[in-house]
């Protein structure tokens, strides 16, 4: 910083300032406030970590499946990533209740582990918590003859 002063003869020279900038606030700029993560944030990154892994069929319960199927057809309405997830966040740790249905023939263990791998990968990359626990239930297995679950068409288009 570069300042102009008068000397005694009253020539203006420039003079260079030791002092340092006037810093506002104290400490690290990244440790000035808080950053919350809604429970919905984290249900959402783990339902599409989940849906990523191959021999997931679908997510929650035959139920969620078909209320979901309902609200997907009503216009405006959109896939809900939520379906099947259910997180408890806290301010450093979350942890997950994950409903799955997976595709016959798959192993389930193989699928659960990596299901839990992915999920806890994408949710402590995204958002910084600990994941202390993936809780993996399988309602259902997805039959190769089984037709999907089709309301009738929409009579409105």
């Amino acid at each position: 910083m570069t300042e102009m002063t008068t000397t005694p003869d009253g020539d203006n020279e420039p003079q260079v300032s030791t002092r340092k900038p006037t810093r506002r606030g104290g400490g690290d700029p990244a440790t000035r406030g808080r950053t919350t993560i809604a429970d919905g944030v984290v249900e959402k990154i783990a339902g599409l970590a989940a849906r990523d892994v191959l021999g997931v069929h679908a997510m929650g319960s035959g139920l969620a499946r078909t209320l979901g199927a309902v609200r997907d057809r009503v216009p405006g309405g959109s896939k809900s990533v939520t379906r099947g997830v259910k997180a408890e966040v806290g301010e450093v740790q979350t942890a997950l209740d994950l409903e799955i249905v997976v595709d016959y023939g798959v192993s389930i263990g193989d699928v659960a582990r990596a299901v839990r791998e992915n999920v806890i990968a994408a949710v402590e990359r995204m958002t910084g918590l600990e994941v202390v626990e993936v809780n993996i239930a399988v309602s259902d297995v997805k039959l190769p003859e089984e037709e999907e679950e089709e309301l009738e068409p929409p009579r409105i288009q």
